[in-house]
């Protein structure tokens, strides 16, 4: 189940709940009972095991031609 970070604005207090992505944006009552809380943005790192081990490949250029013949 997601976890969703608030902020109390009465108290400052910040708290994490478990809810459904379908209650995400359903109001929230901080550990302190004040009921005017704001979701606060997460940021969800993603790791996985492709290409673990793999040798890291170098960038190819960029531009208009690859990088080669334009300069």
């Amino acid at each position: 189940m997601p976890r969703y970070d608030f902020r109390c604005r009465s108290c400052g207090a910040t708290f994490e709940l478990r809810r459904t992505m379908a209650q995400a944006n359903d109001p929230a009552v901080c550990p302190e009972g004040h009921p005017d809380t704001v979701k606060l943005l997460s940021t969800v790192a993603v790791t996985g095991a492709a290409g673990a081990g793999a040798a890291p490949q170098a960038p190819s250029g960029g531009g208009c031609c690859g990088g080669g013949c334009c300069g």
